[in-house]
């Protein structure tokens, strides 16, 4: 760490391997317009499939989470991109085990109420909108309870804005805490994203030790041990996956935390935190000894090996000059960068080392 940072305020993450997300979760909302009357008398209908979604100005999320508590507010702006004015539904599928806490769609200034539905209830308005849309996409929401409101007349682009609120218990696996908001549903617009959003705020009686994103670039910080931020924005983008984040709690001075998944037929994943607990006194720095190894083998090709070149440099600039240190790299055979602990202070010789290095061999 540089030389104002004391050892107790380094954070620990060992990647054993990426880890995969099991299962779906089923949030965020959009709007199925209904097709707009015929253009003239005797004129075809418009059918349903033609009438296309609407586009998102900007998605707005704003999470609390306070012991494993979380509250989930979503602002949203839609836009009438076609030649027609409107009308629609709005639907939100909800996570299980969440409620609805808030919801207001604003027509000139005033709210208007929505209904909730059960499963049951919901799956068999997916499965009428499927017929009429021809969107099998949107059967993957069957099996969860359903927020609706119908949507007045927007005309051609024109605006509406929607803002939801919803609770939901979050549970802990091994002392590691898991919230998805999911972004699928943003495929039903016809266009990239203007901006979008999502702020976290972790509040917790007990100790928190890691924070990370496992899908998305956050930028975290870590007020004391009991409260953390984290934030991520983009412009103009398709979201690709949902937004993953984990944090591990914990009493100990040393917290660890192992997540594990295995598919039928996979052989497995799981990812390993360890997380000493965060200092705020004037504790004087340890040299350490550093020895970090890293793995150039052909399956390390592309964006694996250049997202562990990152880390690995990141650890090195991040050395205090007391510090000792040695890369070795391995694929089927192995090279050191010296032979002898480096000092801290000579990390550029070690950084124009990794920089040299490919992903071949077995």
């Amino acid at each position: 760490m540089r030389r104002g940072l004391r050892l107790g305020l380094v954070l620990i993450t060992v990647w054993l391997v990426l880890l995969a997300s099991s299962g779906t979760a089923s949030a965020d909302g959009w709007i199925i317009p209904r097709p707009p009357a015929p253009p003239c008398r005797g004129c075809p209908p418009v059918e349903p499939r033609d009438v296309p979604y609407l586009a998102v100005k900007y998605h707005h999320v704003t999470v609390t989470i306070e012991d494993q508590v979380a509250i989930t507010r979503v602002d949203q702006v839609f836009v009438n991109q076609s030649q027609w004015s409107l009308e629609g539904t709005y639907l939100f599928p909800l996570p299980e085990e969440a409620a609805i806490s808030r919801f207001a769609m604003w027509v000139d200034g005033e709210p208007l109420p929505g209904q909730l539905y059960t499963r049951e209830e919901a799956r068999r308005i997916y499965e009428d909108i499927v017929r009429q849309r021809q969107d099998p996409a949107l059967l993957e929401y069957v099996g969860r309870d359903l927020f609706q409101a119908s949507i007045f007349p927007i005309e051609p682009g024109g605006e509406r804005r929607i803002e939801i609120e919803y609770a939901q218990a979050l549970t802990a696996e091994n002392g590691l805490v898991r919230y998805v908001y999911p972004l699928s549903t943003e495929r039903f617009s016809p266009e990239p994203l203007g901006e979008v959003s999502i702020t976290v705020d972790l509040k917790s009686q007990v100790p928190i030790r890691a924070v990370y994103s496992s899908t998305h670039p956050v930028d975290i910080t870590q007020e004391g041990e009991s409260r953390a931020r984290v934030g991520w924005e983009a412009q103009d983008v398709v979201p690709d996956s949902d937004f993953a984040l984990y944090y591990s709690v914990s009493p100990e001075d040393l917290g660890v935390s192992l997540l594990s998944f295995r598919g039928e037929e996979e052989a497995g994943y799981f990812a390993l935190l360890v997380a000493p607990a965060l200092a705020t006194g004037d504790e004087e720095g340890v040299d350490k000894d550093v020895i970090l190894v890293l793995d150039v083998s052909g399956s390390m090709e592309g964006e694996k090996i250049e997202q562990a070149m990152e880390a690995l440099t990141y650890i090195l600039r991040n050395l205090n000059p007391g510090d000792r240190f040695n890369v070795i790299s391995f694929s089927t055979g192995g090279s050191t960068l010296a032979r002898t602990m480096q000092p801290g202070d000579s990390f550029r010789q070690a950084e124009r080392f990794v920089a040299g290095l490919e992903a071949r061999g077995s």
